[in-house]
């Protein structure tokens, strides 16, 4: 294992802090590192394996698609992408869409749409749109994005950076009103925020927000890429308050944790403000991750894994909720989206991580006071409960140091 981590920190950008494990194979629910020990994903590639670990269906239909076609361009039309894009748009209520790769390419796909539509259609002046955004966001790490956040780490010396965004509070209704104008394209947001920390806006925010937003013609913009397509159990977080977004970005889970498959999705007046040359990507929309997203969006329907996260996640909760531990400050989440919140002041969410791969279950810290459960909406009732066993464990046993320092 260790020459393994040796040669990917001496050839890999530092990047990343990954946890002391080398990955060989998954299956289901479960993973396999290079010395053959097995442990439960509670991490999901940050929800893009929400059908598990190799899905049959999956990689059955990926080794037929391989030896036929796979990357054509979008210079010409292929059989695969519009099945593909007309399922997507059927299930999400919105009229188009345009594929890309990844979650940070369908953000930028949504701020150019936003700004041309804001120019286009609802007259604002050259060069003058803005975006509104929340505190505690995460759209991606481009420069445009890292523009939006307000993560010291995220910005520090990678500026100077875009204009055109406003942050408010996550929230906070009253705080957006105040900052729309006539100047202002579109508000964008996560529904439920994952990298914050798993964070729940008020019950009616994300109503109050359509609302606001369409008394003002502005665009509401969702970002579901970690909380689409089931994990927080419907098949869109905006569907816990009824709304319909007039866009809608999709990534993760879309690639049936094969490939990297994303998409920006919006009403028609908001996607025909792109005319061809205005946007593309070479990869976006292949004939592979065409077939494969298809097949993943079937799949999540077919075998009803939005139902099986909202009742695999209400469970995780409760049995969450039941561990009696000084260190929990709180249990938040929604389906099998769900942070444990640890206090800082008592443990690391790190050192909670990295005991919890000892004992066979495999989790990352945010913000390192939050471990993130967000395992495959596959997982069943008794690798839950095996789980809570082992999170029990372990903060017992390191609440029993810290008693003992």
């Amino acid at each position: 294992m260790s020459n393994r981590i040796d040669l990917e920190s001496r050839y890999c950008a530092h990047n990343y802090h990954p946890l002391p494990v080398v990955l060989t194979r998954g299956e289901g629910v479960f993973v396999w590192d290079d010395a053959g020990t097995r442990y439960l994903d509670m991490m999901s590639a940050y929800s893009a394996v929400s059908h598990g670990h190799a899905h049959p269906r999956l990689v059955k239909l990926v080794q037929e698609q391989v030896g036929t076609l796979n990357i054509v361009s979008r210079a010409f039309h292929t059989d695969k992408l519009g099945p593909f894009l007309e399922r997507a748009c059927e299930l999400t209520g919105q009229d188009m869409a345009l594929p890309m790769n990844t979650g940070a390419e369908a953000v930028e796909t949504a701020i150019k749409a936003a700004r041309k539509w804001a120019y286009t259609v609802k007259g604002v002046p050259a060069d003058q749109a803005e975006i509104i955004a929340c505190t505690g966001n995460f759209h991606g790490r481009t420069i445009a994005i890292v523009a939006m956040s307000d993560e010291p780490q995220y910005k520090q010396g990678f500026g100077p950076f875009p204009g055109g965004f406003t942050l408010v509070d996550y929230g906070d209704i009253q705080a957006l009103e105040a900052a729309i104008n006539d100047n202002t394209a579109a508000f964008l947001l996560e529904p439920i925020q994952g990298e914050g920390g798993i964070v729940l806006p008020p019950p009616g925010y994300l109503k109050a927000a359509a609302e606001l937003c369409r008394k003002h013609n502005v665009l509401l913009i969702a970002d579901e890429i970690q909380t689409g397509l089931g994990r927080t159990g419907k098949l869109l977080a905006c569907e816990h308050e009824d709304v319909v977004p007039d866009g809608l970005i999709l990534g993760k889970a879309l690639g049936g944790g094969i490939l990297p498959v994303s998409m920006f999705l919006a009403r028609r007046d908001v996607m025909n403000v792109f005319t061809p040359g205005d946007h593309g990507s070479t990869f976006g929309g292949n004939p592979l991750g065409a077939a494969v997203g298809l097949e993943a969006l079937n799949i999540l329907v077919e075998d009803k894994l939005a139902e099986r996260s909202a009742e695999m996640g209400a469970y995780l909760v409760r049995r969450l909720r039941e561990i009696n531990s000084p260190l929990i400050s709180e249990v938040r989440g929604k389906g099998l989206f769900v942070g444990i919140e640890i206090d800082a002041e008592l443990g690391s969410a790190r050192a909670v991580c990295e005991a919890l791969m000892k004992r066979g279950l495999l989790s990352k810290e945010t913000h390192e006071t939050v471990v993130r459960l967000a395992p495959p909406l596959v997982i069943s009732k008794a690798e839950i409960d095996w789980a809570i066993a082992q999170i029990t464990v372990v903060l017992n046993e390191m609440d029993e140091l810290r008693l003992a320092s």
